[in-house]
């Protein structure tokens, strides 16, 4: 058996391949609107099959090695064959949430100089919008996931690509360092960038299972976007280099998310912003505490729920820090304080700076900001973005852009994102504070809180509004959730106003988009209280 460097995707799994081909390393859910579970189940040698029959594909449509394709979908095992045949090809796979539409999507399929599309049926439409402004896109290859689904014009069904014979294609990708992928940042501030995500970055994070606290026999979940790092690497790439066998809904389902993990097994599964007080918000039920998990592993758990959390569905807390750029804490489970990040890996160095670089004392808030341990300048590249590139590792740092501290003991804490925060009297809200009280009340099934500017004209300063969706089915009555806050909170963490939402806006990797919130505030809305 010849020893592949399996810091190449396609290696990795063909590392696999000699030794376990049939191992069922990742089954893919969806639960339709009959309630019926959709399973899909993927070997190692089924991957690598399909990465090959759909490199073959993109050889077919001219695909160039260093040209870039996108993958417009949801959690589709074709996802995952699609990143192997990239490999295998030496192409650049750019993921994209198949929620984005027109001017959005338009701007990233450009911008990433995409020569073709690899769309999902419920997608077409959003793409069909506004191809006819992208000339450089040549062409589409289509999922269905309809049973009655036909082709698209011009579109090729990716089932004639998956039926055909398995070709035997050499692995192109051989440096470590090129582009994997473009992975688009959530473009809070102004169009997203494109960060050239190299096959290294993939290789190493996806090493860090047992840093993570994986051990063989361990069954991950996740319904998080695959376009997205976090369940990409820390739940999907993780199980294909250690062989653990992987759960992954097509998307996140808070109401089915014990119950998938009972039927399934799973032992540990990911948390990101906004779902941690979605799953907390949800009725509690007598049997919470029984399912299989072991630990949560965590990404902005609210200080305020982290030992309620614990209780209630007996799990242990594992919680994560870092960015698709680089960057990682962990906070293992019994060993930092509530509250914390953690601490960084051995390979990496974490320091807190004030405004000037100088670095602060324990305690002391100030800029996260990480280097290699060796002193090494962490590698980042925005697409043609050098000056966002350089101001990224400036210094020979990576910064972060969120503002935090480190205690006595070395544990970091974070406390929120540059220029960001909700600043009212002076004083730092701690949203985490009042989402936990919020989420307690039975009238409220989802809950977000943000700042807008305070109507005292100070300057800097903000009123709290807190975004709830109601409970369905109930009359919600605003003063009766008012009361329940003056009741449990100090008084500078009273909201000003309550909002109405269907829904709280999220990205694919669950983050609440405060913007859309902010569109929808009236304070003379029949759908806003004060």
């Amino acid at each position: 058996m010849s020893i592949r460097d399996e810091l190449i995707l396609a290696n990795l799994i063909q590392n696999w391949v000699d030794r376990q081909p049939d191992l069922d390393v990742l089954t893919f859910i969806h639960v339709d609107a009959e309630g019926c579970i959709q399973e899909q189940v993927r070997s190692y040698q089924q991957l690598w099959d399909n990465g090959q029959r759909i490199a073959a594909g993109l050889n077919a449509q001219g695909l160039k090695p260093g040209q870039t394709f996108a993958l417009l979908m949801q959690n589709h095992p074709e996802f995952v064959e699609a990143m192997i045949a990239a490999s295998i090809t030496g192409t650049v796979f750019v993921p994209i949430d198949p929620r984005v539409q027109g001017a959005k999507l338009k701007y990233m399929l450009e911008f990433s100089e995409c020569r073709g599309v690899i769309c999902a049926d419920y997608a077409l439409d959003n793409l069909y919008s506004i191809k006819a402004q992208l000339p450089e896109l040549e062409w589409i290859i289509q999922l269905n996931t309809a049973s009655m689904a036909t082709a698209g014009k011009g579109a090729l069904d990716i089932q004639t690509l998956l039926t055909a014979e398995v070709p035997t294609l050499p692995v192109i990708s051989q440096d470590p360092d090129a582009p994997m992928q473009m992975l688009y940042t959530s473009g809070t501030t102004g169009d997203p960038k494109a960060i050239l995500s190299s096959h290294r970055r993939f290789g190493d994070v996806v090493s860090q299972g047992e840093f993570l606290g994986m051990r063989q026999g361990d069954r991950p979940y996740t319904g998080l976007s695959l376009t997205h790092a976090n369940a990409q690497l820390l739940t999907m790439g993780v199980a294909l280099k250690m062989g653990l066998r992987a759960v992954i809904s097509r998307k996140f389902t808070k109401s089915r998310l014990w119950d998938m993990t009972r039927l399934y097994g799973c032992t540990v599964f990911n948390l990101l912003g906004g779902m941690t007080t979605a799953l907390y918000s949800l009725p509690k039920q007598p049997d919470d505490a029984d399912n299989p998990v072991r630990y949560v592993l965590s990404a902005g758990m609210p200080a305020a729920l982290w030992n309620d959390f614990k209780e209630r569905f007996k799990v242990d807390i594992y919680e994560l820090y870092g960015a698709a750029e680089g960057g990682l804490s962990l906070n293992p489970m019994g060993l930092g304080p509530v509250g914390s990040i953690g601490k960084a890996p051995a390979s990496l160095e974490v320091r807190i700076v004030d405004e000037n670089d100088t670095e602060c004392p324990p305690g002391t808030p100030g800029e996260i900001i990480f280097r290699n341990a060796d002193g090494s300048v962490p590698k980042v590249a925005y697409f043609k973005n050098e000056e966002a590139s350089r101001e990224k590792i400036r210094d020979g740092w990576l910064r972060m852009g969120d503002i935090g501290h480190i205690d006595e003991e070395g544990w970091l804490f974070f406390h929120y994102r540059k220029g960001g925060g909700i600043r009212r009297n002076g004083d730092f809200i701690n949203a985490a504070h009042i989402e936990k009280v919020v989420a307690e009340n039975p009238q409220v099934a989802d809950v977000y809180v943000y700042g807008v500017a305070a109507s005292s004209g100070a300057p800097g300063e903000k009123d709290i509004v807190v975004a709830v969706v109601p409970q369905p089915g109930i009359h919600f009555c605003a003063d009766s959730l008012f009361s329940d806050c003056r009741a449990n909170l100090e008084a500078n963490f009273v909201p000003s106003y309550v909002q109405l939402v269907d829904e709280i806006p999220k990205t694919a990797s669950e983050k609440p988009q405060e913007r859309f919130l902010l569109e929808l505030f009236d304070t003379q809305s029949e759908r806003v209280f004060s």
